[in-house]
């Protein structure tokens, strides 16, 4: 199968999550997954920013990406808070461009074994709503046309965003932000209940989380409740995926 024809296969899937209904989270996370499976990166987070300007981690795609984004978010210092400062692409081509641009991050990321950063706003118009941060252990960076999808990539989830606030039946974006915040403290929960349960890492528990809700056809903050709730029993998840340990 070739790039092109899969990364017109994820547009329209990601074009599918903006229906009425859409959760914002499992939008997210879409966005994340595609930037892995389309472009030659390591790692991929999304922060956003709520109605007082304060950015929030939304998505993540590593446990190592959870923990740098928020210490980025915590020191005031890297690429994302550049991209949404700016409302431009922050690049960080090296250590030693990022050590330049963005000294703390620099050291926090190169410790996660990180050699480049890149930062794309969600934008549109003038309005900045977030940043999609993608992280790559090698050198050379991502190509200008990988940096163009990029970009692409966080214009779709910002316009579906956007739309679904303008339209009288939905939510403020504030509330929308809320919501997903409250998921996401849900879906961490439920991270640690999978990886007590299995003897796994977070970030084996995430996938095995995520696995269940799209094969049972479910959103994933409905069955991260379900576990927290103890609706629904950690070994069925974790079968499901392969991830449970003897």
């Amino acid at each position: 199968m070739s790039r092109e024809f899969t990364l017109a296969q994820r547009f329209v899937s990601l074009a599918d999550t903006l229906c009425d209904d859409y959760d914002l989270t499992d939008l997210l996370d879409r966005l994340v997954l595609t930037c892995l499976e389309l472009l030659e990166v390591t790692a991929a987070g999304i922060v956003l920013r709520d109605q007082h300007g304060k950015l929030h981690l939304m998505a993540s795609s590593s446990e190592e990406t959870r923990v740098l984004e928020l210490y980025e978010i915590e020191n005031h210092d890297g690429p994302c808070l550049q991209a949404v400062r700016t409302a431009l692409a922050a690049v960080g081509k090296d250590s030693a461009v990022m050590r330049r641009s963005w000294p703390r991050f620099a050291v926090a990321a190169e410790a996660a074994g990180f050699r480049s950063a890149h930062a794309f706003p969600l934008r549109l118009r003038n309005e900045t709503i977030g940043a999609l941060t993608l992280l790559s252990a090698r050198v050379p960076p991502i190509s200008e046309d990988d940096q163009g999808i990029a970009q692409a990539l966080a214009d779709i989830a910002t316009i579906g965003i956007l739309q679904q606030r303008s339209l009288d039946r939905a939510a403020s974006l504030a509330e929308q932000l809320q919501t997903a915040l409250d998921t996401r403290i849900v879906i961490e929960q439920a991270k640690g209940l999978l990886a007590e349960h299995g003897h796994v890492d977070m970030e084996t528990a995430f996938g095995a989380l995520r696995s269940y809700a799209r094969s049972s056809h479910l959103k994933i903050g409905l069955v991260a409740g379900s576990l927290v709730h103890r609706q629904l029993a950690p070994r069925e998840v974790l079968a499901g995926s392969g991830a449970a340990r003897a």
